[in-house]
Parts: structure tokens; C-alpha cells; sequence
């Protein structure tokens, strides 16, 4: 088979082509629902849309150039094994054609063409190309687009593929990780609406690779309620990938404008008493991710006396470069109404506790570990609060640079239930909340497992539950509604049973130090547990062993309220219900749509090769 540079293509002929008789120069197709779009590149020149259509996925791309234009989608957010496809109008005829690259990113013509081109524009400045596509084909030479993150891929040149043969679109390249098939939802929100802004002031960023800054702020809506309705990040330019995340948690109502004052590095043994009253989470942002929009019954409760007067915004500073000299002034704005909603929200952190107890051996191609929401918290919380349930409109996973997949499952009287929330191709580098298309009710004695999977085969070392990027952290935050007193529902292993898998005998107690150090036997003597871990000689055979073993450890029991408080099971030990693993997938039913089929699609073509002249009746199209 011919071997083509990527996107450098030479199409063997027409999708289809339409007589310009059929679409008069100011024509087009009638207008589409297209409910999400994304701005591809840093320019502006390459925008894209889409909507489920039933089993399919409708694109329409609108691209600032009068050559060829393309798509695609890859595991990697780069060329290779990628599902691409490449479009244009040239001399007023389109093209569309279905290609494929393999793992040493060759790029091949897909006997199976499975992109339907719907109608194609072009005009003095730019490209419009609309078509769609099975999510699930059939065809192994494309992505099956799932709710799972997607890295789309895209490309465009000046010129179309037939007028100077091999075209290379040169540094017009780029991805960006979407969720393509997060659900549609209604904006209710007025321009009009009154807001406040929650950002640091000059915040100097250390040179070091994480960094966590903590900003005590007051809620200026007080004496009456309000509902927050929409949440959207204030990134300063330029620092959008030394944001990673931001963090607002509840502080305790008895505190003073004294706190105000100033912002403290988070974690420190100097950061102020006050930040230890700040543990209940009320909204969580991730790098990627762009405003989030509660349902029209829910909003954030802010105004009375059980709300939030006093939060703290923490903002995890990602500087694997060691720049000097940044100054950030990031963070939130927080849109609200005098108009209420019928329920306020909450949130819950579940998983993994962020605790060196929870480590991955190094060189593992995948290691899973699972954090328990168990059913004695939620049997005892919910049981207390909220007999008929919880209603979960929205999901943000976690993790960090080793995570892999991460899914939110659900167990409701021991039977597994659809998962609640996933993301198998999870990117560190995109985390946001998913909307959930159906609200899930959690009901007293369910229980929820945070699973995450993880890549270490590049370390040498233990990676270890911790802050740091290059730590890992297994955490889902539930959205959901009415608010009950519940903040966190998490669990820690035992770190014991961990340790006599390498040998450890005996430990020095009473504990004085930490990580606490090890009395026998003699090979770890006087060694911290995290340098014994280290110090033992792991295989991929030894680290899938004890991965079998930490998955049936007991664990310890979080079950956190507001202001600090517990429920009677924290601290409690539990013992991880009996699940099936690897988890067990749907089936994936697939629609097979050769070019034979494709008259269907074909019937909505429409072909509008717009002149100079007419350019100005048709204005801009971004």
C-alpha cells in the first residue's frame, strides 16, 4: 500500500459531486442543532460543532482557510493509530474521505468509509464542512466514541489536495480532549445576572513543580438566599496550564475578617489555624474543563446561616519547568439569582483518602486501586439525613500524570448497577464535571467504588497518594441534591498487611516519626516504610500479586460532616464488598455503514461554492 505522509494526501476521487445548478450562490443548507462547540486552536481559525444525532455524531467544522480541512480521532492526541478524516471544496465540487494511521502513523485510505459528508461552504476565507458518523462502526480502523474523553485531532492547509499534489499542513496542526457525547442542556442564565469574583492577588507561583496557594475569601451575599447557578473559571492568560485545578471549601462560620488578610502556601506547618476549618468542598474545577452550569432545579445554596460565609479557594499550581518570576491572579466567578431553585447542592468527595498508605509499585503497565464510599457511611449518613436518597446530577473524576481510566461504580443492596460515572481514556490535562444524562439516586446502604487504573512503567520508584502531580490520588466529587450534612466518603487501606507483603516483621512503637521506621527483619532495619517499599525488588509478577492483595484489604472508614465533625463509623475498619473484576463492559452494538449506504446521507447534500460577489450577504461564519 502506498505510503503517504500524514495529512499529506492525494484523494483518489469525489465522495460526490453536485451540479452547480442545484445550489444557487447565496444557498445553504437550512440550519442545524448543533448543542456543543469547542474552539480548536489558540487563533480562533478552526472551530468545530456537534450533536448526537440517535447512534451517530454530527460534526460541523468551520475552518479559516479555502483548502482542505481535517479530523481526527486519537488515543494518544497524536498521529499514530489515529481515525481521521479530510474534506474541502475545491473548483465548487466536495470531497470527504475516510483514513486510518497505524501505529508508526502511515497514513492509509479506509476500505470502510464511515464519515458521511452532509453539506460542504466555502467562501473567500473559510471552509465549512458538516458530516457524521456511527459512534460505533463496526470498523477497527476507527474510534468507537463513547462518554469517555475523546483527543481530537485537527489539521487544515491553504490549499485543497488536488491542485499541488502532496499538501503538508505544516504547524496548522493541533488537539484538544473533549467529551463528545456529554449530554445536551438547557442555558438558563441571563447576561443580567448579578456575580462575584473569588481571585488571588499577585500570587507568587515558587519554582518549584507543585505548588498549593490557599486564599481565605468572604461570601459578600449575606442575610438572604441566593443560589449560585453557574461557577466559571477566571484563568489569567497565559497560565493555562500552570492552573491545574482549583478547590472552594466551606470554612467554619466563627471565624473573623481577621482570616482575610492574606494568602498562605496550603499544607505548610506555618499555613494559618483557620485553613483546618476548611474541609467540606462546595465546588471543585480542573484543568480543561470550562464553566459549569447547575440544572435549573439546583443551585448553590449561599445567604443563610447554614451556607457558606467564609471559603477557602485553593489552587493547585502545576510548574514542572521551575519558571521563575510567575504571578498568577486566578479564580472564580460565581453567578447567582434571587430566584431559588427547588433543591440546594452539595457535594461529596469520595475514594481514596490522599495518604501514603495508598501506593503504586513502579514499571506496572496497569495497577488499579479502588477507594470505597461504603455502605456503613451511607447507611448511616443518608439513614440519618435522607431516608428516600440522593439525587447525583454531575461528576468530577481525579487523578493525576500515572492515571489511566477511572470509573465510578455503584452497588445498590449488592448488585451492581450501570456505572455511574467513567472515563477510560482519562487525560491528566482534562478534568471537568460530567453531567450525567439521568440523575442517579445513592439510597442508604448503597456503596460506591472509585476505581482507578494507573501506567508506571516509566518509574523506577514507588509512586505514592499525595499532593505532588508525580503522587497520585483517586477521588470522584459527586454533585448532587438535597444537601445533607456529608462532606466526604472515603477509606484508606491498611498499611500493615501492605508491608508484610515485602517482608516487614515489626515496626518501631510507640510511632514517633514519619513515615514511621521499621525494626525487622534486618534487610529494612531502621529504613522508613517508604524506603523499605522502594528498597524491595519488584517485578511486574510481584506488583500484580499484590495488587490482588490490597484489593481485599480492609480498609479504614472516612465519613466526614461539615465543620470538622464525624459520623460515629469514621475511623471505623470495613471490609471491601465482593465484587467481579476486571469490571464487565456493555456490549458494544455496532452499525456497519459501507459507502453502499451512504445515498442516505447523500440525500441531505448540499454544495454551496460561494462567490466574491456574495461574500457579504453571507457575513462571517466565526
Amino acid at each position: 500500500m502506498r505510503r503517504l505522509r500524514p495529512w499529506a494526501l492525494v484523494l483518489g476521487g469525489l465522495l460526490c459531486a453536485c451540479a452547480g445548478a442545484g445550489a444557487g450562490a447565496g444557498a445553504g443548507p437550512a440550519p442545524r442543532s448543533y448543542p456543543h462547540s469547542a474552539v480548536l486552536d489558540g487563533a480562533g481559525a478552526y472551530r468545530l460543532h456537534w450533536g448526537r444525532r440517535g447512534s451517530a455524531l454530527a460534526f460541523r467544522l468551520e475552518v479559516r482557510t479555502r483548502g482542505y480541512v481535517g479530523f481526527g480521532l486519537s488515543a494518544s492526541g497524536g498521529m499514530a493509530s489515529a481515525d481521521i478524516v479530510v474534506g474541502g471544496v475545491e473548483r465548487g465540487q466536495p470531497y470527504l474521505q475516510d483514513y486510518f494511521t497505524d501505529e508508526n502513523r502511515v497514513l492509509q485510505k479506509d476500505p470502510q468509509q464511515d464519515y458521511h459528508l452532509e453539506y460542504a461552504m466555502e467562501n473567500s476565507t473559510h471552509t465549512i464542512l458538516a458530516f457524521s458518523r456511527e459512534l460505533h462502526t463496526c470498523d477497527t480502523n476507527d474510534k468507537t466514541i463513547t462518554e469517555s474523553t475523546v483527543r481530537v485531532i485537527w489539521a487544515y492547509h491553504h490549499k485543497d489536495m488536488g491542485q499541488a499534489g502532496q499538501n503538508y499542513h505544516g504547524s496548522n496542526r493541533g488537539t484538544k480532549s473533549l467529551r463528545l457525547l456529554n449530554p445536551e442542556r438547557e442555558e438558563v442564565l441571563s447576561a443580567s445576572l448579578p456575580y462575584f469574583d473569588l481571585t488571588n492577588k499577585d500570587v507568587p507561583v515558587p519554582d518549584k513543580d507543585t505548588t498549593y496557594w490557599c486564599q481565605m475569601f468572604k461570601i459578600p451575599i449575606q442575610h438572604e438566599k441566593h443560589h449560585v447557578t453557574k461557577v466559571e473559571p477566571l484563568i489569567q492568560k497565559g497560565h493555562e496550564n500552570l492552573v491545574h485545578h482549583i478547590l472552594l471549601y466551606q470554612c467554619s462560620s466563627n471565624l473573623n475578617d481577621s482570616v482575610l488578610d492574606y494568602g498562605h502556601e496550603c499544607y505548610h506547618p506555618n499555613m494559618p489555624d483557620s485553613f483546618l476549618t476548611c474541609e467540606t468542598v462546595i465546588f471543585a474545577w480542573a484543568i480543561g474543563g470550562e464553566g459549569f452550569t447547575y440544572p435549573p432545579h439546583v443551585g448553590l445554596s449561599i445567604g443563610t446561616a447554614a451556607d457558606p460565609l467564609f471559603v477557602l479557594m485553593e489552587v493547585h499550581y502545576d510548574n514542572p519547568s521551575y519558571t521563575e518570576g510567575l504571578i498568577d491572579n486566578s479564580g472564580l466567578r460565581l453567578i447567582y439569582t434571587p430566584v431559588l431553585r427547588k433543591y440546594d447542592a452539595g457535594v461529596i468527595e469520595a475514594g481514596l483518602w490522599v495518604s501514603l498508605f495508598h501506593n503504586i509499585p513502579p514499571g506496572m503497565p496497569e495497577f488499579v486501586s479502588e477507594g470505597h464510599c461504603t455502605l456503613e457511611c451511607l447507611e448511616e449518613a443518608l439513614g440519618a439525613e435522607r431516608p428516600a436518597g440522593i439525587q447525583v446530577f454531575a461528576v468530577l473524576l481525579h487523578a493525576h500524570l500515572a492515571g489511566r481510566a477511572i470509573r465510578m461504580r455503584h452497588f445498590h443492596n449488592g448488585e451492581e448497577q450501570k456505572l455511574l460515572a467513567y472515563d477510560d481514556e482519562f487525560d491528566f490535562n482534562f478534568q471537568e464535571f460530567q453531567y450525567l444524562k439521568e440523575e442517579r439516586t445513592i439510597l442508604p446502604g448503597d456503596n460506591l467504588i472509585t476505581e482507578c487504573h494507573y501506567n508506571t512503567v516509566d518509574r523506577i520508584r514507588m509512586t505514592w497518594g499525595g499532593l505532588s502531580t508525580r503522587n497520585e490520588m483517586c477521588l470522584s466529587y459527586l454533585l448532587y441534591y438535597p444537601r445533607i450534612n456529608l462532606t466526604r466518603c472515603a477509606s484508606i487501606p491498611d498499611i500493615m498487611e501492605q508491608l508484610q507483603f515485602i517482608g516487614v516483621k515489626e515496626i518501631y512503637r510507640p510511632v514517633r516519626t514519619w513515615p514511621f521506621i521499621i525494626k525487622s527483619p534486618k534487610q529494612y532495619k531502621n529504613l522508613s516504610f517508604m524506603d523499605a517499599m522502594n528498597k524491595f525488588k519488584w517485578s511486574r509478577s510481584e506488583g500484580l500479586s499484590y495488587n490482588q492483595l490490597v484489593l481485599k484489604l480492609p480498609v479504614n472508614v472516612r465519613c466526614s460532616k461539615t465543620d470538622n465533625a464525624e459520623w460515629s463509623i469514621q475511623g471505623m475498619t470495613a471490609l471491601p464488598p465482593e465484587i467481579e473484576r476486571p469490571y464487565k463492559t456493555e456490549p458494544v452494538i455496532c452499525s456497519s455503514t459501507s459507502c453502499l449506504s451512504c445515498n442516505l446521507f447523500l440525500t441531505l447534500l448540499f454544495v454551496v461554492h460561494i462567490t466574491a460577489s456574495t461574500i457579504g450577504n453571507i457575513g462571517p461564519f466565526v
